[in-house]
This record gives structure tokens, sequence and C-alpha cells, in this order.
């Protein structure tokens, strides 16, 4: 332990004297010294902050914004409810100390002799009314409070937020903060639609009261995809493939691929023949009608011509676009949205109850971007993030994407097997890490190479993807082009 805190005791006083004296303890703050003679004292201050704040303050509750943050805030204030009310400044750190109820058995015990305050007290401390005399509140804002109870009702459903709500009712009656809490129950109410919505400041609870809730942490990610891509000077590579044999030839790759990757494997023979007689083969009739579906969707030019000009297209498009795609499989019930969650491993995609909405806010980021295969990018990661649909999300996915790119004479983009791999972190990567430079990488790099996939000649096209590896297991070979 690089902290050693004055106490009482003489003789311990007297060592800390002769360590002083020899060089190997310094006093960095009032009753608080160090062993760490290189460090700057601000930086040890943060370091042990919960440790020096428990022998400066036992039984204190961290409290108000620092029991959500735990940690100081940008200007170094930390928070604690304590048996009186002062400031203290330390290297690095000023604590403001609120005179208030100490921790309760709802209260969670902490390192040290502290306590954190629970998740509903917390929630009405953050509540408080009074204009603060601090650089900073002591609370956070009310948007931020609100969004944090949507994610509540997102996760838990009312049900859940009820709970919380009956809880919070029972924490405020005995901590004397009935004010708090008839604020945190109109806002509950609003978001319910049992009270008036007028009180609401967060975009999520608003559209919430309003009947079409989204996924904040979702639009969060938009937000981030849309400021990588908005100023970007990607390039243009027109469309080789003008002829139409050339772009139905292109079309059957697409999708072959398209469906290999999801997992619908034929041998590539097995596939020409379902497209080339629009027969499906009798002993796979849905896995037949997958391929089919796709190639009828990104063979025709015209088809893939149709962009959304409106929010409302977007929703028509996505729907009609599924019932084709999916229409072998009425189990999977084509042009539906899902009505049920769904995942893929470890990533859970947004809940059914926020589909529409969420679709929405990503439409305002889309329809304000310029260049094609921005748009396109952005289209594929929605539709994939989102995952509207109970199956067959990932193709339409990659049809929305090269729509974008039809549409404005560019070469379309096939996602190769041997790229599977690549292209499935790279989404990943910006789902769970918030980093859309692997995606736009992986992307631009699968453009590049599908731009040299031209001509109308199958076996010549068939041999050049061979070459490039395309048709290999991704875990052993790499694109080559």
């Amino acid at each position: 332990m690089e902290i050693v805190m004055a106490t009482s005791d003489k003789s311990e006083s007297a060592h800390k004297t002769q360590m002083i004296k020899k060089g190997i303890l310094r006093k960095i703050a009032p009753k608080i010294y160090t062993t760490n003679m290189d460090d700057p004292p601000e930086i040890i201050i943060k370091r042990n902050l919960f440790y020096i704040l428990g022998r400066l303050y036992p039984h204190a509750v961290i409290s108000h914004r620092s029991a959500d943050e735990m940690r100081p805030t940008e200007s170094g204030d930390f928070f604690l409810t304590y048996t009186y009310t002062k400031n203290v400044s330390l290297p690095g750190v000023t604590v403001h100390l609120m005179k208030g109820p100490m921790g309760t058995e709802n209260d969670m015990p902490f390192i040290e002799n502290l306590y954190i305050s629970s998740s509903e007290r917390r929630m009405l401390e953050n509540l408080q009314k009074g204009r603060s005399r601090l650089s900073v509140s002591k609370c956070l804002p009310r948007i931020v409070v609100e969004d944090k109870l949507e994610r509540i009702l997102q996760v838990n459903g009312e049900s859940g937020l009820n709970v919380f709500r009956d809880k919070a009712r029972a924490i405020a009656r005995d901590l004397d903060m009935t004010d708090e809490f008839e604020t945190l129950n109109a806002i509950i109410g609003a978001m319910l639609s049992t009270k008036p919505s007028g009180i609401l400041s967060s975009a999520s609870s608003i559209a919430r009261a309003k009947g079409e809730p989204f996924d904040s942490e979702r639009v969060t990610l938009f937000e981030t995809l849309f400021g990588a891509l908005h100023n970007e000077p990607f390039a243009y590579i027109d469309e080789p493939n003008i002829e139409n044999a050339a772009f139905r030839n292109f079309a059957f790759f697409e999708s072959y691929f398209s469906n290999y990757i999801e997992g619908t494997e034929f041998e590539i023979e097995d596939a020409r023949q379902i497209i080339e007689t629009g027969l499906p083969l009798p002993a796979r009739n849905e896995d037949s009608h997958d391929v089919l579906g796709t190639f009828l969707l990104v063979a025709s030019r015209r088809e893939m011509r149709r962009t959304p000009a409106s929010f409302d297209e977007l929703i028509e498009l996505l729907q009609e676009r599924h019932r084709i795609l999916m229409k072998a499989r009425p189990d999977r019930h084509p042009g539906m949205f899902k009505t049920m969650n769904n995942h893929a491993g470890d990533t859970h995609f947004v809940d059914y109850r926020l589909v529409r909405g969420t679709l929405r806010k990503g439409y305002e980021f889309y329809r304000a971007l310029e260049h094609p295969f921005a748009k396109s990018l952005f289209m594929l990661f929605m539709i994939s993030e989102v995952h509207p649909f109970n199956d067959g999300n990932g193709r339409i996915s990659r049809i929305m994407m090269n729509t974008e790119l039809v549409a404005a004479g560019q070469s379309k983009i096939i996602i190769p097997t041997v790229f599977r791999d690549d292209y499935l972190n790279a989404l990943r990567r910006l789902t769970r890490k918030g980093d859309p430079s692997v995606f736009i990488r992986a992307i631009s790099r699968a453009r590049q190479f599908s731009a040299n996939i031209t001509g109308n000649d199958f076996q010549t096209t068939r041999n050049y993807l061979e070459s490039c590896n395309a048709f290999k297991d991704s875990a052993e070979y790499i694109l080559r082009f």
C-alpha cells in the first residue's frame, strides 16, 4: 500500500517523522502520506481515492452522480453523504460532503467502510431540486436520469419498472425524499402513458411516451458511424457491368455468397441449376428458394435502384424484399418484423418492441449522408444491428447496401466466403467497441475486390474468384486480388 494515513498513536506519528527524514515518506495532503516518491500527488490520490475516503469519512455514502459514475467528474468533484456538510480540497479531487442519511440496509457496503447508495436511492438523489453553487452539479442531467429509466423499462419491462418504483417509494418514505419521489413517479407515469408527457426531456423517454421507443445505445452507435462517414472523401467506383448479362452474372455470385455466408451452402453447380431453371432442388426446397429469392432481387436492376426517400418507404422496402426472400419459409413470417427477441452468440439485437423507433432514428442519420458508399455502409450496419426480422437479416442488410450503390451507378459489393470472418468481426467491433474504423476498412476492401468481378462469362468469373480464394474457408485462407 503506497498510502499511509495519520493516526492519533504517538509512536506511529514518530515513526512517520523518521521515515520523512529518511526520504522514504512524504506528506501529500492533510492526514495523507505516501511512500511513492515519484508520482504526482493528484495521481496517487485518484488511484487510492476510495481507501482514502473510507479512512477519512468512515460509513459515508457515495451518493448522487458519484454513485453512478464511481469516479470524480472531469473537474475533479466527488460527492459523499456524511454527518456534516463541508468541501475538502485534495490534490486533484474536491470532496463534497453533504449532510444526509447514512447507509441503510438497501445501500451497498463498499471497501473501507464506505457505502454506495442503492440504484433507487441514487435515482431519487439525482432528482433533487435546487441550484448548485458548485462548478458542477451533484446531480446527473435530467435526460440522463430519464434514459436510465428507459433502459430499465427496455430490459425488465413495465413490471420491472413498477417494481423499481415501488421500492423507490419505500426508500423515499424512510429517507424523507417524498418530493423527489413525486418527480420520479411523474416521469415513470409519463413514460408509461399514464401521466402527461410534457415533463419529459430525453429523446428516448419522449419517444416512449409517444408510442415509438428506440434503443438509445444503438442510436449512439449510429451517431458514431455517421460521424466517421460524414466527411470521409470516399472514391467513386463506377459500375463496370453495364450490360444486363454481366449484371446478372455478378448477381449470381452475389446471391451465392450472400446465402453461403448465412449457412445456406450449395455446390456452385447446384446453385447455378436452381437459378437457371427457377426450380428448387427436390431435397432442399426451402434452401433453394432462399438462393432463388435473393437472386430475383439482386439481378433486377430496376429493383436495385429503389432506395428509400422517406422512413415509410424504408419500412415498405424492407418488408417487401423480405417477403420475396423468405417466400418459402412461412414459419419465418415473410415481410413481418420480429415478434420476439433474437441474438447471435453473445450479441443481442434490438428488442422487438424497439425496432421501428430505432430504424426511424437511424434513418435520420442515413438521409443526411451524401456519398453513395457512405450511405451503403450505414444501411448495411443499421439493418444488421437492428435485426428487424426473425431470419434473413444478413441477406437483407447486404441487399440494402447494394441498392445504394446501384442507384448511384456504382459497383456493387460481394462478401466472399473467405472474407466472412473479417466481415463479421468488423461488425462486432463496431457493435461492442464503438469503433467504426475496422468496419469501414473491411467493406472498402470488399468493394475493391468486387470491382474486379466483371463480364458475362460464368466460367471466367468463377476462375477469377477461385484465384482470389473467394470460395475458401476464411479460417485457413485470405482474400487475394
